[in-house]
């Protein structure tokens, strides 16, 4: 079997970087993307192929950018949505533009570059969309709501992709991880603020300093993680013989927040239930 071509968003850091290596080690071929290109220079030496790409850039831009990308390898078999960042902040003191700039990146970066690629993998009736998702899209977390808004955004955008595009012959997985040791949290690829209005300022500071804290002591393993992830599309180790997940948490945390918030949802529905159905005419 020839070599798949992977193109992942995203990868000075985190996921993205561990990612590209295991693709490479497993004998793929990885295109690396990053805003700074000189950041991921370090990638050519173990034989990925970089490219500077900025998922904000306009439609036109990201189209160009995906036809300099196919001419690399010659085709794209695997599109990692994968770039991203958070800002810390209760929602009345975050302004529009707050949130735009997380929709920006996390959604409409993610959405945008998926249809940059789409008409390729449609012409080749064959292709799989990635998008890095997380945890948090379940259940939100006080002071993070921009951020976990996208990423509830991106969870029901991926399922609503997967299903326009399986016909075609393309797959979508969402991935959904829970805390791992990323740069997420590091500044400024987090960025930090405690509220100015006392009746918040409990919460905003509680919320700063558990991130802190937390920050380095995440249990999951990135490298793991992106040992799975290629598990999944390659079908191989624990993958082997399992059906396509279409969403797959990942870590103990996330597998068992979901699980949580699922069950706490089937009793809402069993106390409201009836409740809920007596607005049928």
């Amino acid at each position: 079997m020839s070599p798949q071509v992977w193109l992942v968003t995203g990868t000075s850091s985190g996921f993205g970087l561990e990612l590209v290596k295991e693709i490479v080690a497993r004998g793929d071929q990885a295109i690396a993307t990053a805003r700074n290109v000189e950041q991921i220079a370090h990638l050519r030496d173990i034989g990925a192929a970089t490219l500077q790409l900025d998922v904000t850039e306009p439609q036109e831009v990201l189209n160009r950018k995906a036809e300099a990308a196919i001419s690399i390898y010659g085709k794209i078999d695997i599109l990692v949505n994968n770039a991203g960042h958070t800002q810390l902040g209760i929602l009345e003191e975050m302004s529009h533009d707050h949130w735009l700039s997380q929709f920006n990146t996390n959604v409409f970066g993610a959405v945008n570059t998926t249809r940059a690629f789409l008409p390729h993998m449609r012409s080749n009736k064959s292709g799989v969309v990635i998008f890095i998702g997380s945890l948090v899209a379940w259940d939100g977390f006080p002071a993070l709501g921009a951020y976990c808004a996208t990423k509830a955004a991106i969870h029901c955008a991926s399922e609503s992709l997967s299903k326009e595009l399986e016909p075609i012959g393309i797959k979508t997985l969402l991935v959904e991880p829970g805390a791992f040791r990323t740069e997420l949290l590091n500044k400024p690829a987090s960025q930090r603020a405690v509220s100015k209005f006392e009746d918040y300022r409990p919460i905003s500071e509680t919320v700063v300093k558990n991130f802190d804290d937390f920050n380095g002591n995440q249990p999951g393993d990135t490298v793991k993680s992106a040992q799975r992830i290629v598990d999944i599309v390659k079908g191989e180790n624990g993958a082997a013989g399992k059906p396509w997940p279409g969403t797959l948490p990942l870590g103990s945390d996330a597998v068992s927040a979901i699980r949580k918030k699922c069950e706490a949802t089937l009793q809402d529905i069993e106390v409201w239930g009836e409740f809920a159905k007596s607005t049928d005419l």
